[in-house]
This record gives structure tokens, C-alpha cells and sequence, in this order.
């Protein structure tokens, strides 16, 4: 699953501080875009050796490149674009959502974990199953990037999460 929890941490004042990481699913990882991009190019540039040594291969081979630069730069944008990290730090008396975007941009909430609660939307949001947290006046949507499944799995765990905290420290 594209999310883990943090083994607990013990916090200052006593209680536990649970900490959640959610990050989009990679079908391509690093190794295999490098084994992709070296069959692309082998597959495209078979067929030059039909035209090996004539004029018409100066011709085609700017195109060729073009393609493969285009399919390298199309990829690598699609992973800059999924660089996301959602953290959500569960503390006693702090709820903290960070979301790290792509090209640096970073987003943040808090709440107090009494108030708040975990909002599930089956139909109606942009995705089925969409989980948000609500409190302090606003409403933040947490993992919309995983899958129907992955939200519905990860619910439970988060509601789990949020009762503990709210019970008293003993």
C-alpha cells in the first residue's frame, strides 16, 4: 500500500505521538523507466537499419529523436508530478496534516483532535470513498491520490487513530 505508519513516538508531556506517510502509487518504478527508455529507443531504431547509409536516414533521424525525447520528458514529468507526501502527525492535543506537492509547493492544517473528525464521502466528492478531515472551520481531503480500495482499507486505521488520541492519558 502507498502508506505507512510511523512506529509511535512517546511525546514530551507523556502519551504517544502516531505519525501516517501517503504517497501515489508508482507502476513505473526508477530502474524499469531507465528499461523502458532503452527498449523505446532499440524498438524505434530497428527499422533505421534499413536505411543505414542512404540520405533518407538524416531525415527520419531528428523525428526519432524528437520521439524519444518526448516520451523521456513526458515520464519524468509524470514523476515529478506524483512527488507527493501526505504526513499526518497525531499528537496529544495537535492534529497536523502537511501535503509536500510537486515543485516544492507544500500545504499545511491543523486541528485539535477533539474536534475534529473523519468525514467519508462514498459518492459525491472527486473520488468514491473520499476521506476528509474537518475541524477548525475547514474540511482537507487526505489521500485522494490512493485508490478506492486503499481509502476504504485505510479508514478504519485513521479512525482507530483518532479515538485513541482522544481517550484520556492514563
Amino acid at each position: 500500500m502507498p502508506y505507512e505508519w510511523l512506529p509511535p513516538r512517546k511525546a514530551e508531556g507523556g502519551g504517544r505521538i502516531d505519525e501516517l506517510h501517503l504517497w501515489p502509487y508508482r507502476s513505473l518504478p526508477k530502474r524499469g523507466f531507465v528499461t523502458f527508455i532503452g527498449t523505446t529507443l532499440a524498438l524505434v531504431c530497428l527499422p533505421l537499419l534499413a536505411v543505414l547509409g542512404s540520405p533518407v536516414l538524416w531525415g527520419i533521424l531528428p523525428f526519432i529523436g524528437l520521439a524519444i525525447w518526448g516520451v523521456w520528458g513526458g515520464i519524468a514529468r509524470s514523476y515529478s508530478d506524483g512527488s507527493i507526501l501526505e504526513r499526518l502527525v497525531l499528537a496529544p492535543g495537535v492534529l497536523r496534516l502537511t501535503r509536500d506537492g510537486p515543485r516544492g509547493r507544500s500545504q499545511s492544517w491543523e486541528g485539535q483532535p477533539y474536534w475534529t473528525s473523519l468525514e467519508v464521502h462514498p459518492k459525491g466528492g472527486p473520488v468514491a470513498h473520499y476521506l476528509t478531515l474537518k475541524g477548525a472551520g475547514r474540511e482537507v481531503e487526505i489521500g485522494a491520490f490512493l485508490t478506492e480500495e486503499e481509502r476504504r482499507a485505510l479508514e478504519p486505521a485513521l479512525r482507530e487513530a483518532l479515538e485513541r488520541l482522544r481517550r484520556p492519558q492514563a
